[in-house]
């Protein structure tokens, strides 16, 4: 109870509580995270906007394989579970666990860039580019720049496993696993708002 307490204090003088009772930390990555879901509605209703209006192909149908990008979708997806254990080793400081999770959670995330990037390469072969039509340009543009937030997040995922690894990340600094978790758990929540609309919606 003693250990618990002093534990409990420990997390109190780390933490930055604003107005609303979150750490500023955390409330600016929701605001932040807002503004994302708006930069990336705005591009898949884009994408929408000029769907089926591309004068020459390929087109969509030409080019999907659905099975191949389901299963990349399913890979992005089990990643947010890893996350979500990561978080949880170290909020019971098991730092093994932190690290073998934060490893996993990079590792799906890179094979699904691994995936869009085959993907990606396919369809230039195939005459697809981002000058070819409308539906090339507002494709790529889309999953593009999801790609690349994939990406930072990776990186990010990998910095926090070598800050644990050198021992700065204890139970009371969470937070930091826990906002990298909020922004790959947006990352794969954008993803099946995009893997719906672009892939599965005719």
């Amino acid at each position: 109870m003693e250990h618990a307490t002093t534990f409990e204090h420990g997390a109190a003088a780390h933490a930055e509580p604003t107005a609303t009772g979150l750490d500023n930390r955390k409330l600016l990555m929701w605001v932040f995270l807002g503004s994302e879901c708006l930069f990336f509605g705005s591009l898949i209703v884009t994408y929408l906007v000029y769907k089926g209006r591309s004068l020459a192909g390929p087109y969509p149908h030409e080019i999907f394989d659905i099975p191949y990008t389901s299963v990349s979708a399913f890979v992005l997806l089990m990643s947010s579970l890893t996350m979500v254990l990561a978080l949880a080793a170290i909020q019971r400081g098991d730092q093994r666990g932190l690290r073998i999770w934060l490893l996993a959670t990079a590792l799906l995330g890179s094979i699904f860039l691994g995936g869009q990037y085959y993907e990606f390469t396919s369809f230039v072969r195939e005459g697809l580019s981002l000058q070819q039509n409308l539906f090339g340009s507002t494709f790529f543009v889309l999953t593009g720049f999801h790609g690349g937030h994939v990406t930072i997040g990776v990186i990010w995922l990998l910095s926090l496993l070598g800050l644990s690894r050198m021992g700065l990340i204890q139970p009371q600094h969470s937070l930091k696993v826990e906002l990298a978790g909020l922004y790959w758990h947006f990352v794969d929540v954008v993803w099946i708002v995009i893997f719906t609309v672009v892939y599965l919606i005719p």
